[in-house]
């Protein structure tokens, strides 16, 4: 019998990023910028309980430190979203990226950026609901390993495959 857990595929994450903004940072020393993350969607894969479908509230936002070697993005992000049900959930992962060659193209928004493979960006996501059909979304720990979609004339849209630790076998 092992003793590491297995992962479930729980659901797909998509993040459609609006305006970035490069606050900076006078003290710490890694710059902070802010990328409003202005439409998504949290569905689950077929099997997954509970189930969720749900689609962005308002605007969320990703709290971006990049680390000084400048190899590494380190997110903070927070959105609110609603399931067909009419239920609320606040949502929030943080997590790393490396920036490779690839991202970078995406980021810089250069006409040659082609969306990212996965295994590039990972991610912790925390979940918290009032109500009581979608509550053990509160109690799993769910990790993810996300992409970046580019789409010649469209918003980048980062699309998160997301998993709930289980017992292992």
């Amino acid at each position: 019998m092992s003793n590491f857990p297995s992962l479930q595929p729980a659901m797909t994450v998509l993040v459609t990023l609006g305006d970035i903004s490069p606050v900076g940072s006078a003290s710490r020393g890694t710059p902070l910028a802010i990328a409003a993350m202005v439409d998504g969607s949290v569905k689950s894969e077929p099997g997954f309980t509970p189930a969720i479908d749900a689609a962005w509230v308002g605007q969320g936002a990703d709290y971006i430190h990049n680390d000084p070697s400048g190899k590494q993005m380190r997110l903070n992000a927070h959105a609110v979203v609603k399931d067909k049900s009419g239920a609320l959930v606040y949502l929030s992962y943080s997590g790393v990226v490396d920036i490779t060659p690839e991202v970078g193209l995406v980021l810089g928004g250069s006409p040659d950026a082609k969306t990212t493979a996965f295994g590039n960006s990972f991610i912790e996501m925390k979940f918290e609901t009032g109500d009581e059909n979608l509550k053990g979304l509160e109690t799993g720990v769910f990790v993810g390993a996300g992409r970046f979609v580019a789409e010649k004339g469209k918003p980048i849209v980062v699309e998160y495959k997301i998993s709930k630790a289980i017992k292992g076998n």
